[in-house]
């Protein structure tokens, strides 16, 4: 992998941090307006959590996605993983060669 291609999946990475944090912002100042309007109108029926929970849900897979699954088993893991096992198989090598 050569130096342009680094640069762009990094800055791909970056916009996706950034675009989750602006949806993660957006997520917290719209349900507080919602809890606002919830408790000025009905204080005894909290209608609030459905769209809180529904969102929620969303903002917590666009994490996954973001920070989650693909930092585990996406490929910049499978990458080190296997730059990982070859250095051991190297040092494993080196010990056996003494």
């Amino acid at each position: 992998m050569d130096e342009k291609q680094k640069f762009e999946i990094a800055k791909k990475k970056v916009q996706d941090i950034k675009d989750f944090y602006v949806h993660l912002m957006v997520y917290v100042v719209v349900n507080a307006f919602l809890f606002i309007i919830n408790m000025l109108t009905s204080r005894s029926y909290l209608w609030v959590v459905w769209p809180m929970l529904g969102w929620g849900i969303g903002v917590f897979f666009n994490w996954l996605s973001v920070f989650g699954m693909n930092s585990m088993l996406g490929r910049d893991w499978e990458e080190k993983k296997v730059e990982e096992i070859m250095k051991k198989m190297d040092d494993k090598n080196k010990i056996e060669r003494g």
